[in-house]
């Protein structure tokens, strides 16, 4: 499958929000209150204000996005300051297991490697049956609990970057 990595251009806004959403709702009966937390999803596209947005794209359809946030960038309190932060991982379901959320996290580990970063982080569910084992198999580690999302649990995960 022929696809490109790009940056985030703001005319991705609205298929981005929208493919955020559709990667999350085959968890939307585990979580709490999935019309809230579905509102937060759906404004992937707010998150270029701290972070850098990655889109996995084939032409102009987008088939998956990352963003990733870099050291001393701000982002949640249970991250450390001087870590960079990959968050919200999605893809498009009719594509997962194509290798395009490796693409996209290999890219997001150039992207610490460039800002001279020791060790990138993430948080993520054991529901993500996908990801996580993708994300362990990447060298990700288990760090500590994060806060529940909705009811879900999540834990932190990070990755040492080779001096």
């Amino acid at each position: 499958m022929q696809y490109h990595i790009r940056a985030y251009r703001e005319t991705d806004k609205d298929q981005l929000n929208q493919l955020a959403v559709l990667a999350f709702e085959q968890y939307s009966h585990l979580y709490s209150d999935w019309p809230e937390f579905s509102k937060k999803v759906a404004q992937m596209s707010s998150l270029t204000e701290h972070c850098e947005i990655l889109i996995a794209a084939q032409e102009s359809k987008i088939l998956g996005a990352v963003a990733y946030n870099g050291p001393y960038k701000a982002k949640a309190e249970f991250f450390k300051p001087e870590w960079a932060v990959i968050r919200m991982l999605v893809v498009n379901p009719e594509y997962r297991g194509s290798g395009i959320g490796r693409r996209l996290v290999e890219n997001c580990l150039a992207h610490a490697r460039r800002d001279d970063v020791q060790v990138i982080a993430l948080h993520t569910s054991e529901i993500m049956e996908v990801a996580l084992p993708m994300y362990q198999g990447m060298g990700f580690e288990y760090y500590a609990q994060a806060p529940d999302i909705h009811s879900v649990k999540y834990a932190i995960y990070t990755h040492r970057l080779a001096a």
